[in-house]
């Protein structure tokens, strides 16, 4: 069973640790990766073999450096008034309690070899749901490029420089509290149209509220019903939050502008739209999640060709 090791605090002001052991295969790497918002995101940063986290828990900013420390166990250690409450959860972040057992893609050779070469690959939880919403809602209906710039911007500009040794350029994101307080006009300058930004005004208002979906396991219907009950808040941003805050295994991210193409081509040779998708990953049921994120770190690339996302850039409108 994976049995992480009980935190301690360090000799260093304000360090927790702890050491992992995941009692199987892990990819760290591969697992923590949809957290990271483009190469330039202030609040993800990989040095040498160190992935560096800024996270906002509910005890306050934490820095996160997570490492191997063995072929069998992760050091992880962490800064912050969140300190312990990072360190606390990190096994959910690198994937406890996540199930692959019942996940049989042996029938298809594509899969069955992408399984073969990612057995460490898991899903996480962060335990934290707006802060995995409000880069969602960034994310509707813009390129990601558009997207990560405004992430990057509003971080550096009302965000909490990472405590502790983090690296240079780190930024925790700014509390519930904290994003429904910037000004409309700065919403503006990161690009990010009036639509959106009332959606996380929204979604602010009631941050509690969707706090408490944690408690409803590992995401599912319910969970989506209760994260879409805010206005501005669709099928796609509750699957791209619940897939990061939850660690749901079965919510692809319907209304994605490359997913479906992707899973079409990876498992059939051809693009196929959401319903498609949708019918393709119907005999993993329970697991539809861990087949996309199966092919998405495949390395396996759609063909570039086809109609492609309009840049639009509202910081000039």
């Amino acid at each position: 069973m994976p049995s992480p090791v009980a935190a301690a605090p360090s000799a260093a002001a304000g360090r927790v640790d702890t050491v992992y052991r995941p009692g199987g295969a892990l990819d760290v790497r591969a697992t923590l990766r949809p957290l990271q918002r483009g190469s330039g995101d202030p609040a993800f940063q990989v040095v040498g073999a160190d992935t560096w986290l800024a996270l906002r828990t509910p005890t306050g900013a934490a820095s996160v450096l997570v490492r191997r420390a063995g072929a069998d166990a992760v050091a992880v250690s962490a800064w912050g008034d969140g300190a312990g409450w990072a360190v606390e959860h990190a096994p959910d972040l690198l994937g406890r309690g996540d199930d692959w057992s019942d996940l049989d893609v042996r029938a298809h050779p594509f899969l069955a070899e992408a399984r073969h070469r990612q057995p460490g690959l898991r899903l996480l939880r962060t335990n934290t749901v707006v802060a995995m919403l409000v880069p969602a809602v960034m994310e509707q209906k813009v390129t990601s490029r558009q997207a990560w710039r405004a992430w990057r911007y509003l971080l550096r500009r009302f965000g909490e420089p990472a405590p502790g040794p983090a690296p240079d350029g780190m930024f925790v994101q700014p509390t519930a509290e904290q994003w429904a307080r910037i000004p409309s006009w700065e919403w503006h300058r990161a690009g990010i149209e009036p639509g959106r930004s009332a959606t996380v005004m929204r979604a602010m208002r009631v941050a509690p509220a969707l706090e408490r979906t944690l408690g409803l396991g590992r995401g599912g219907a319910v969970v989506a019903e209760r994260l879409q009950s805010v206005p501005g808040i669709g099928r796609w941003t509750a699957a791209e939050t619940a897939q990061r805050a939850h660690g749901d295994p079965d919510s692809p991210s319907v209304g994605d502008f490359h997913v479906p193409a992707l899973v079409g081509w990876a498992l059939t040779g051809a693009p196929v739209d959401d319903d498609g998708m949708l019918e393709l990953l119907e005999p993993w049921r329970g697991h539809r999640e861990r087949v996309v994120r199966l092919i998405g770190g495949s390395g396996f690339r759609k063909p570039a060709f086809g109609p492609r996302m309009t840049i639009q850039d509202h910081r000039f409108h």
